[in-house]
């Protein structure tokens, strides 16, 4: 995307790639890396630090994570402002091709411009918005209830949503089917541990 519209990056920064999963081949890809296997905290945050930093370093660039703050790096506000994530119905962003499971595992600035793909438009306007009533607690009826969905998944019927990710996104018809189940499974239980 355009720096112009991305604060808080590095000096000389012209242009900022958002990376996030090619899915459904990323999760089988993660899970033979050594980071799956080695039992060690934060796999995934390490895998994306490993390659998104060699990417980073091979094409002269820095490489930028959504975790590992404070100070945090405000993707969501570069991702409204890549023209290819909007803001869905319920505050989450949703990708043109990703649905509501979009994710960005990191970005690297880049200190030339690139060529880079059009913005595409929301595909929520012309959605029946079914995200907006799927979850079993309304935790997305007024902005997001996190006390509710926490609540929810610790009791037995929560399981669906721990075992095959958050209702709410698999509602979503943009990219049904791309997500692996066992990739939300382990989201979900590092967003709410046991």
């Amino acid at each position: 995307m355009p720096v112009e519209a991305a604060p808080g990056l590095p000096e000389g920064t012209r242009s900022l790639l958002l990376l996030g999963p090619a899915e459904p081949a990323f999760w089988p890809r993660f899970q033979s890396s050594p980071e799956a296997a080695d039992g060690a905290p934060n796999p995934l945050d390490r895998w994306s630090m490993r390659v998104i930093g060699a990417l980073a370093q091979a094409h002269g660039g820095t490489a930028l994570f959504p975790f590992g703050g404070p100070p945090w790096h405000p993707f969501y506000s570069w991702a409204l402002a890549s023209g290819r994530a909007h803001a869905s119905p319920i505050g989450l962003l949703v990708h043109v091709e990703a649905g509501l499971f979009v994710s960005y595992r990191g970005a690297i600035a880049l200190p030339r411009d690139i060529d880079l793909p059009p913005p595409l438009p929301s595909p929520c306007p012309t959605c029946a918005a079914p995200c907006r009533t799927a979850c079993p607690v309304g935790a997305f009826d007024a902005g997001y209830d996190v006390a509710a969905c926490h609540g929810f998944l610790a009791t037995p019927a929560g399981d669906t949503c721990m075992t095959q990710g958050c209702a709410a996104r698999r509602a979503c018809p943009v990219g049904a089917g791309r997500r692996d189940p066992a990739q939300s499974a382990f989201h979900m239980r590092a967003f709410h541990p046991s």
